[in-house]
């Protein structure tokens, strides 16, 4: 029965959703520490549940003290590192290091899933985020108590649509007009979503008006927008599927990254071009996270030798798509056993080859997993190699010595 949402807001129903049907937990927003930017209770759970021993080793919650210590530290490496990155590889803080999320486990491996399910995910609506403002955000969820997303929620039955929630965040939710709220600050929430009963839009960094939003809509028909939903909310994809356990620990698992490259950038006052380290913050769009799943989902099911032919368009970002999917496809595993050896690039413009190249080594993670085959001497000696990924042209494959 499709849902009368002049009746019943938007925001119950997505956090009614994510509580009754998708295992989170629903938050206040006293839960939220407004000093260090996090939820002190869930973090704290999350580690005393899961390390005990290295919560003894340093004795970080040993008096509020400590504890002040520990999340001081903490609070610093979130707006250093990010949270993504803080989630994927942990902690440090004196001798040990602390596991600050248990990843997707395997069939193979039980133990792995006691550990997964010991994440806390929460949703939690109007946060009362800062120290200097009364504002709130509509909904804020957050895994093991660090801030993962927020979203401002508008509905056409009373006159707003995803464009109020868009000026919104780039009027009321300039970082820099409110340094206290440390949720809006760079790197410390995944990214943030303008969200109506019609279409999403997603930044991944707020910068007054210089906010730049993405659509993060399904489509129709190879068009913009979301087709019709059966319970009459077209955006409700969102807490059905993109926002189920598995569904988010597979986007911050493989595809939310922060990324650098260097770009050549015209000096204003000396004219010159210099060299200079582009920071990049980066979460999927629905349509790069569909094509993804798809395809991994076919040649898990299909093996090799398959063709598809995937539609895209200008600003699509294909080379995110690209890279997603072939650090993805390495790690297929039939039981133990890798599905693919290697994974070729092949592109068919050096312009576009570059491009590639310099984004999946933007993602790398392990040093010796990709090459660039800029010649066919290359290319061969990176297959015979066994390189994971290689990169190169059509043009190096007429010939290879």
């Amino acid at each position: 029965m499709p849902t009368d949402i002049s009746e019943k807001e938007l925001e119950t129903i997505l956090v009614s959703y994510l509580r009754d049907h998708q295992g989170y937990e629903e938050g206040v927003s006293s839960d939220y520490n407004k000093e260090f930017g996090l939820d002190m209770e869930r973090v704290k759970r999350f580690i005393l549940s899961t390390q005990k021993e290295k919560v003894k080793n340093t004795a970080c919650f040993a008096s509020p003290t400590e504890e002040r210590k520990f999340f001081s530290r903490f609070s610093a490496a979130l707006s250093k590192r990010g949270v993504t990155d803080v989630l994927r590889k942990g902690f440090k803080y004196i001798s040990e290091i602390f596991d600050m999320y248990y990843p997707t486990p395997s069939a193979l491996n039980p133990t792995a899933q006691q550990y997964y399910d010991k994440n806390i995910f929460c949703v939690t609506r109007q946060l009362y985020y800062s120290k200097e403002k009364t504002d709130s955000i509509d909904v804020y969820i957050s895994l093991n108590g660090l801030p993962i997303m927020t979203m401002e929620l508008k509905n056409h039955y009373t006159g707003q649509t995803v464009e109020n929630a868009i000026k919104q965040y780039k009027e009321d939710r300039d970082p820099k007009a409110d340094p206290t709220a440390l949720i809006l600050q760079k790197r410390r929430c995944a990214v943030h979503f303008a969200v109506d009963d019609d279409d999403i839009m997603m930044c991944t960094e707020l910068k007054g008006n210089a906010s730049w939003f993405l659509p993060f809509n399904k489509g129709v028909n190879g068009g913009a927008g979301n087709p019709v939903s059966p319970n009459g909310v077209r955006t409700a994809y969102l807490w059905e599927e993109v926002l189920g356990k598995r569904s988010l620990s597979d986007i911050l698992e493989n595809y939310a990254q922060i990324t650098f490259k260097e770009k050549e950038v015209k000096n204003k006052k000396t004219g010159k071009k210099e060299k200079k380290t582009i920071e990049s913050i980066i979460w999927p769009r629905y349509h790069q996270l569909d094509c993804v799943r798809q395809l991994l989902k076919a040649t898990r099911e299909g093996g090799v030798g398959q063709k598809f032919l995937i539609q895209h368009s200008a600003g699509s970002g294909k080379s995110n798509s690209i890279t997603w999917l072939a650090y993805q496809l390495v790690g297929l595993l039939d039981g133990t056993t890798p599905i693919l050896d290697t994974v070729i690039v092949v592109t068919d413009r050096v312009n576009l080859d570059t491009q590639i190249r310099d984004n999946i080594n933007s993602f790398k993670r392990l040093s010796n997993l990709v090459d660039w085959a800029d010649s066919s001497q290359t290319l061969k000696d990176a297959l015979q190699d066994g390189k994971k990924i290689i990169i190169t042209i059509v043009h190096k494959f007429p010939y290879i010595p």
